[in-house]
């Protein structure tokens, strides 16, 4: 069963872990006059199988993986300035989905676009390099960072705490990235750097973090065919978590990523739900997301 392969984390895994869908959007350098030519897009496709290698061709973990378990997840490069044959810049958003248990149903677990510019240098005749003590690249050291914090909180949905090993190994990514001169890795560069991400997940402070992942996917949506009261109340006591986790500190990147994540699932959830229901659901999002507040508009009077 795949949630009993995911809680036992036994080692020895017979597939990669990540199914990830690559995409290169290259389309606002054909207006500029940054050295984009027609007949380079060959660069484009090379770039987006090194990364699909990356992600796809190594081992992340020591779990046991079957193919119908592997994470379904997504990369876009939006481009937007070529300095140099080999010097790039743009967007890079990174998206991860998880199945709810007895269920076609997946939901969001990550969908975050990096709002700075990012910017990395890549060489078509070599592939990307890889390792958490060894900066060979900013491309490849972003998409290694992501995939720990990915495989963490992914790993926090099915058992408490069992991301923790991953989120570790995002921060030996940072902390060995931080000295490259790039942006986006050290704490001085605003809350939304890799920095505070790890950070968030990292600081022992913050255990109400990793408790509602689990809360929220295992006992919360996973339950959903087998107890909806119940399953429901198990993501209000969720919710109850980032209330505790905002009092200790607001806006905490880690919480807004997870209810931009979850605002429209919560209300297709608690819609049909009772009154006194929806209006802790909307009583937390006001203290822990107030931006989203927005999306909840007239849940109260349903």
């Amino acid at each position: 069963m795949v949630i009993a392969s995911l809680l036992s984390l036994l080692s020895v895994g017979r597939a990669q872990e990540f199914r990830c869908l690559v995409t290169i959007n290259s389309q606002k350098l054909q207006t500029t006059t940054q050295g984009y030519e027609s007949n380079d897009k060959k660069v484009f496709e090379n770039m987006k199988q090194a990364i699909e290698d990356l992600v796809g061709g190594r081992r992340w973990t020591n779990v046991t993986f079957e193919p119908v378990e592997q994470i379904d997840c997504s990369i876009a490069l939006i481009l937007s300035q070529r300095t140099s044959a080999t010097e790039f810049g743009g967007q890079l958003q990174i998206q991860m989905r998880r199945p709810v248990y007895n269920s076609t149903y997946t939901t969001g677990l990550f969908n975050y676009l990096e709002s700075g510019n990012f910017t990395f240098t890549y060489n078509e005749s070599q592939p990307l390099d890889f390792d958490v003590n060894n900066f060979y690249g900013n491309l490849s050291s972003t998409i290694g960072y992501y995939c720990y914090i990915m495989l963490g909180i992914y790993f926090d949905s099915y058992s408490l705490n069992a991301g923790e090993p991953y989120y570790a190994l995002a921060q030996q990514v940072q902390q060995t990235a931080e000295s490259s001169g790039y942006v986006g890795w050290r704490s001085s560069e605003g809350q939304k750097s890799r920095y505070w991400f790890m950070e968030n997940h990292t600081n022992g402070a913050y255990g109400e973090l990793h408790a509602a992942y689990y809360k929220y996917h295992r006992l919360g949506l996973d339950m959903m065919t087998k107890d909806q009261p119940q399953a429901r109340q198990a993501i209000l006591d969720a919710l109850q978590d980032l209330m505790v986790l905002s009092k200790k500190r607001t806006n905490l990147l880690s919480v807004q990523q997870f209810v931009d994540v979850k605002i429209q699932e919560l209300v297709s959830i608690f819609t049909p739900a009772p009154p006194q229901e929806r209006k802790q659901v909307y009583d937390a999002v006001k203290v822990v997301s107030p931006i989203n507040v927005v999306k909840l508009k007239d849940f109260n009077n349903k």
